[in-house]
């Protein structure tokens, strides 16, 4: 079915004022009078002089409105779910920390995500995790198309951290960073005698040399 609408650059809800402005612009732009009568372009301006008669007319429009909801809605179901993208900015997580999701789907007009409930086909959500299920909390989001009856499921696992833990952790790092410090540094200082000894050597060779060459 083809889009009045498109044609002329106006949105669905566009007022009558909307649409005879639109359609003047454009049929100067189209004319062929103004293109040397080309093809394309009177192929263009009787497009949207059907558009324009279309919906200028109220009855006319009403009609095609529904014809045109009625074709968009059968488009968009014949299609399958898809999750896009389902994220979090933390897998591992204490009780009471922010915690932020993002999720963006297509061709599903149900989107849920437990534990929360519906929600929109895309978006964002800031929330806190007060509890832990076996130091487990999982998200599940679905995207459902209802027409087609095909459901699509993602999950994340966030992982819970103790407070003491993250210290710890911290604590253990620091510790690893310090020990490879120290063990750079030995290693230096064994390097460096290393050197003084063969210069050490070299230096008594030389004596002797010189030595041996003047007896």
């Amino acid at each position: 079915m083809k889009n009045y609408y498109y044609f002329l650059g106006i949105q669905q809800d566009a007022t009558e004022e909307e649409i005879k402005s639109a359609y003047r612009k454009l049929s100067m732009k189209y004319h062929p009078d103004k293109n040397e009568n080309d093809v394309f372009f009177a192929a263009r301006f009787l497009e949207m002089q059907e558009a324009y008669e279309t919906l200028i007319s109220p009855a006319l429009r009403k009609s095609y409105d529904s014809g045109l909801d009625a074709g968009l809605r059968h488009e968009k179901s014949s299609l399958a779910p898809v999750i896009k993208s389902f994220t979090a900015n933390k897998i591992h997580a204490a009780r009471d920390e922010e915690i932020i999701i993002k999720w963006n789907t297509m061709h599903a007009d149900t989107v849920k995500i437990l534990p929360f409930g519906l929600e929109r086909a895309f978006g964002e959500r800031t929330f806190k995790i007060t509890e832990f299920k076996e130091g487990k909390f999982v998200l599940i989001l679905h995207a459902t198309n209802s027409h087609t009856r095909q459901t699509a499921v993602q999950g994340i696992t966030i992982t819970q951290v103790a407070p003491g833990d993250r210290e710890r952790f911290r604590e253990e790092t620091e510790k690893l960073f310090r020990e490879r410090d120290t063990s750079a540094a030995q290693g230096e200082a064994k390097v460096s005698r290393a050197v003084q000894i063969i210069l050490a050597l070299l230096f008594v060779l030389l004596a002797l040399y010189f030595l041996l060459s003047v007896f």
